[in-house]
């Protein structure tokens, strides 16, 4: 199965740089102007380089986090590398702990950027192939999920979508904590 990375940054130079530099690292490099909609297509890659702040201003990486916390919730085996600016320890150790695999500082050096992303790659294939990150409770959570986002939170209609009664949707709703 070919590679494939994304990279998402709010900045045209950027994303041109970052994929100029990682093109032999995968057989494909896509990117993204900011994070919306990733959650929904993250399975489709091996590994993501994401920037941290994507509004004009903002140096606090929430925007990065939450995007991240997105993305875990969304596929728990992709691995995700965060870049910033803007960074320090704090941020850093901040990233890691909710679970980047890696943290790089902009501008980067092409060398480092590659094997942070060819690990992160490994890393996922890993993840996917030894079936850690994605049990069956994590699969029904993840679908339940998203039938309740397709049918805008209609239990009922959810419920139908995947063939089950809505006490039985209620219940599986309460032991994933949704």
């Amino acid at each position: 199965m070919p590679s494939a990375l994304l990279i998402v940054d709010d900045d045209p130079d950027v994303l041109k740089a970052a994929a100029t530099a990682l093109a032999r690292a995968a057989d494909r490099v896509d990117t993204a102007l900011g994070p919306e909609g990733l959650a929904e297509k993250a399975d489709l890659y091996d590994a993501i380089l994401l920037d941290m702040n994507f509004v004009a201003g903002d140096r606090d990486g929430a925007a990065g986090l939450d995007t991240l916390d997105r993305l875990q919730a969304a596929d728990p085996a992709l691995s995700v590398v965060l870049m910033t600016t803007y960074g320090g320890v704090v941020l850093a150790v901040q990233a890691l702990k909710r679970g980047a695999v890696d943290f790089v500082l902009k501008p980067w050096r092409n060398e480092p950027l590659v094997q942070a992303l060819g690990a992160a790659m490994a890393l996922t294939a890993e993840r996917r192939a030894s079936g850690k990150a994605l049990n069956l409770d994590e699969l029904e959570k993840r679908a339940i999920a998203r039938a309740l986002k397709l049918y805008e939170g209609n239990v009922s209609h959810a419920a139908a979508a995947l063939g089950l009664t809505r006490p039985a949707l209620y219940r599986r709703m309460e032991r994933h904590g949704l």
